[in-house]
């Protein structure tokens, strides 16, 4: 009876993660009709309204950390892993009001396409070089956290072995993405986007019921006395305001979304929907994670609390629907990171260092072939890599301690330069080498690797402003 009805499952969900799949590349090749030039595929025109802002920034941060291993941070830890995904709405929202309008108009009047033309424009190439060698080493980490929760979901649904799982998604997400890039990808992630809602809309409370409801919650046996608590447990808790608000407001793939915008109010508007809904949504996965404690208490690993509750938790339909939703979740931001890579190397470093002669039509194609590149690169290391919240706090880490400081002084210090920026970024990013190495990760008087990182940061900074005279010197504000 019960492997009869785990083949039902399976069957239904397979039909419809494949039909959906189907669906996501037949709309990527009929969409690179679409894309006449670069500024299509980085930008997409810059014609994004309020709507396609704010679907494609949820479709982008509702993705594995946010869906797979927040259900797992739930099932280990209780209420507090609620900040994994409410520290990322926090930065979101001051992505909204202040970040994002401002770099959006500086890049509509100079033409910026990346991160780095920003960082060029306000410091030197030499910072550009810098952030952009540090952002494919982080991005390469998370693109690898997606591929991990695409392989757990295709083997629970076609007992695919990780590396085949990992292989699969790669080959998917590069099919669509690589045709038409940013005006392929925010179209598909309202289709995404209404997937994942649907899927979670319907999971969430049959799940709940299966266990009795929040009174069924509160007398299951819970792994510690702080599993209710919301401030802080285990490893999860408030701490993660310093590792993941600061990537949500500087993250390359979010702030070329924002370059997208038609102007500052669907900016403001947009990343602010965003941020509210995130803030609501925070709490979805974490239930859900432990409600699949309370049904399955002693899984091998708290990162399959998720797909096990689909699979074998819910009705047939219902788990299908859920793990495409999943599925859809973690297609999405592979997608965004993808855009992070591609327009780091073809904009950052092959069209500014390698060939400045490059045509547009060029570029597009360098575009094309680095998406693939990293694809190929990012399921390396997605099949070696142990866990999805691992590989994503590589790339958190190192985005917050290395590129928050430069981009927010670049914003609103006029007298910032140029030795200020790269000093940031290399005591940021040593010290959290440091204490990475030094205490197994575990942190400093009560402060993880990324929060020493980014104080030592700001510290970098203040060191090298001050040094040179800060405000008073005579160096131009742009190189």
């Amino acid at each position: 009876m019960l492997v009869e009805y785990a083949l039902r499952l399976m069957n239904i969900s397979l039909a419809i993660i494949l039909g959906y799949t189907l669906v996501m590349m037949a709309w990527g090749l009929w969409m690179s009709r679409q894309v006449k030039g670069s500024s299509d595929f980085f930008v997409a025109g810059r014609s994004l309204g309020p709507g396609l802002i704010a679907g494609t920034f949820l479709a982008a941060n509702i993705g594995a950390g946010s869906t797979v291993g927040a259900a797992g941070l739930g099932y280990r830890d209780g209420l507090a892993a609620w900040w994994w995904v409410g520290s990322a709405a926090v930065g979101s929202f001051f992505l909204a009001m202040w970040v994002g309008p401002r770099i959006r108009a500086l890049a509509a009047k100079h033409d910026l396409r990346t991160v780095g033309d920003f960082l060029e424009f306000r410091y030197d190439r030499r910072v550009r070089a810098a952030v952009s060698a540090l952002l494919w080493v982080g991005s390469l980490a998370i693109l690898s956290g997606q591929l991990i929760a695409l392989a757990w979901i295709l083997n629970i649904v076609a007992g695919l072995p990780k590396w085949l799982g990992c292989l699969t998604g790669g080959t998917v997400v590069t099919a669509y993405f690589a045709s038409g890039g940013l005006l392929t990808s925010v179209k598909m992630n309202v289709l995404q986007l209404a997937v994942k809602f649907f899927g979670f809309a319907l999971a969430l409370p049959l799940a709940l019921a299966a266990v009795g409801g929040f009174e069924g919650l509160r007398t299951m046996p819970v792994p510690s006395p702080g599993y209710w608590h919301w401030w802080q447990n285990g490893s999860s808790g408030w701490m993660y305001l310093a590792m993941l608000a600061p990537a949500f407001i500087i993250s390359p793939g979010l702030l070329q979304k924002v370059y997208g915008a038609r102007d500052d109010r669907a900016v403001r508007v947009g990343v602010g929907v965003n941020a509210f809904v995130l803030l609501l949504y925070a709490v979805v996965p974490v239930l859900i994670g432990i409600a699949a404690r309370a049904q399955f208490p002693d899984l091998a690993s708290h990162e399959m609390a998720l797909p096990k509750l689909l699979a074998d938790g819910l009705p047939p339909l219902v788990g299908a629907i859920g793990l495409a939703a999943v599925f859809s979740a973690e297609v999405s931001t592979a997608d965004a990171v993808l855009f992070m890579l591609t327009t780091s190397l073809s904009q950052d470093l092959y069209k500014r260092f390698l060939n400045p002669s490059a045509d547009d039509r060029r570029v597009l194609l360098v575009s094309r072939v680095t998406a693939i590149v990293g694809a190929a690169l990012g399921t390396a290391l997605a099949i070696v890599s142990p866990s999805v919240i691992g590989a994503l706090s590589i790339f958190y880490t190192l985005l917050s301690v290395s590129l928050f400081v430069p981009v927010a002084a670049g914003l609103f210090i006029a007298s910032a330069r140029t030795r200020d920026a790269l000093t940031s970024m290399a005591v940021g990013v040593g010290a959290v080498l440091v204490v990475q190495f030094t205490t197994g990760g575990k942190g400093v008087a009560g402060m993880t690797p990324s929060l020493v990182g980014l104080i030592a940061a700001f510290a970098g900074f203040s060191i090298s402003y001050l040094a040179r005279g800060g405000a008073s010197s005579a160096e131009p504000a742009t190189n």
